[in-house]
C-alpha cells in the first residue's frame, strides 16, 4: 500500500508537470515566426493555475473546478499570505483562459500582452516552486 504522502507527492508532481508543458507550449509559440499571442496567452493563464493548484494539493487545500487565479490565490493567502500578495497581479491572466478563446467583445491580444503572460507565468512558476522547497 503507497503511503499518502507519497500518493500527495505524486498528485502535486503531475499539476507541476502539466504547468511546464503549459509553460513550454507558451514560449514555444512566442518564438515561432508568427507568434500565436491568443494561444500564448491561453497557454500562460493554464500554466499559472496548474502551479497554484499544485500548492494547494501540497497543502492538502481543497479548491473547486475554477479557471479564476484570485480565487485561487484566495484560497493560497490564509495558508501563505507572502505567496498570495506577491503574486497578486497574476490575476489579470483570468480573461486569457476563456474569454479570449471566443469571439466577443474583447480587443485582441498584442505581442507585447504576450511577453507579459509569459513573464507573468514565470513568476508564478518561481514563487510557487520556492514555496513547495523542503
Amino acid at each position: 500500500m503507497r503511503r499518502p504522502e507519497d500518493v500527495k507527492a505524486e498528485l502535486v508532481q503531475q499539476w507541476l508537470d502539466k504547468a511546464e508543458s503549459d509553460l513550454g507550449v507558451a514560449d514555444h509559440l512566442l518564438s515561432a515566426s508568427t507568434p500565436y499571442v491568443e494561444a500564448i496567452g491561453f497557454h500562460a493563464q493554464q500554466a499559472s493555475e496548474k502551479y497554484l493548484k499544485a500548492f494547494l494539493v501540497e497543502h492538502q487545500i481543497e479548491f473547486p473546478k475554477t479557471h479564476d487565479l484570485g480565487q485561487l490565490l484566495d484560497l493560497i493567502s490564509p495558508v501563505d499570505p507572502s505567496l498570495a500578495s506577491t503574486l497578486c497581479d497574476v490575476p489579470s491572466l483570468n480573461p486569457y483562459g476563456v474569454d479570449f478563446r471566443y469571439p466577443g467583445h474583447l480587443a485582441g491580444m498584442t505581442a507585447d500582452d504576450a511577453v507579459e503572460a509569459i513573464a507573468l507565468a514565470r513568476s508564478v512558476r518561481e514563487a510557487v516552486l520556492k514555496a513547495l522547497e523542503p
